[in-house]
């Protein structure tokens, strides 16, 4: 499942520069996430690291786009190896 920066998101610019495979980004008004690049990490850490620096806890999982952990980690792969 990839992650969705919620709107109660600050601006506080700590997420995008944790993330391995540059899936944040800002958008209109709050940072967001890009779903075909977000890992949640996986490949890369034992956790998502976005989750982890985020002052106000604003960063869920998005129940629109469902993967598991193998989907993830396919997904890592393809991305590393685009490299």
């Amino acid at each position: 499942m990839a992650l969705l920066i919620e709107d109660d998101c600050i601006n506080c610019d700590m997420c995008e520069p944790e993330c391995p495979n540059q899936a944040i980004y800002m958008g209109a008004d709050i940072y967001e996430i890009d779903t075909e690049k977000c890992t949640e990490c996986v490949g890369h850490y034992d956790e998502p690291q976005c989750t982890n620096v985020c002052p106000i806890d604003c960063i869920s999982k998005d129940p629109n786009k469902v993967e598991s952990e193998d989907e993830l980690l396919a997904k890592f792969v393809l991305l590393t190896s685009l490299c």
